[in-house]
């Protein structure tokens, strides 16, 4: 059984793959997208959106006239999704995730600076 049952059911293969989610509203539905860390190469989409219909409820404002609003609720499976991605994103910023992060992010600096470099001497080279 997966960890995930949730991300599961809406087609979601590769959940250590999620670096991020983002939400929004958008015509009475809740939008959750859902943005990946694919390795170079990948056919795979860097990001997915999924939509969750909100639920309407009229909800008794005044019991004397008995006026109503409607009100709009996120569904269940939505804020089960969320919840499962929190605790999925908690667990990836353990120690040893962040130290990987942070060694990955140096060794692509590193590359970067020496790219730099070398182009910075190719112009002055062509200068002499």
């Amino acid at each position: 059984m997966s960890d995930y049952p949730v991300l599961d059911s809406m087609g979601v293969k590769n959940p250590a793959e999620i670096a991020r989610y983002q939400i929004f509203s958008s015509e009475n539905s809740d939008v959750l997208r859902l943005i990946y860390n694919r390795k170079k190469g990948s056919f795979l989409p860097v990001s997915r959106k999924y939509r969750f219909p909100t639920i309407k409820k009229n909800v008794m404002v005044d019991s004397g006239t008995r006026k109503t609003e409607l009100h709009f609720e996120s569904s269940n499976e939505f804020r089960n999704a969320v919840t499962e991605l929190d605790r999925l994103l908690k667990k990836k910023t353990s120690g040893a995730e962040n130290k990987k992060l942070i060694l990955e992010e140096l060794r692509m600096m590193e590359e970067e600076s020496a790219l730099r470099l070398n182009y910075i001497r190719s112009i002055i080279d062509e200068m002499e």
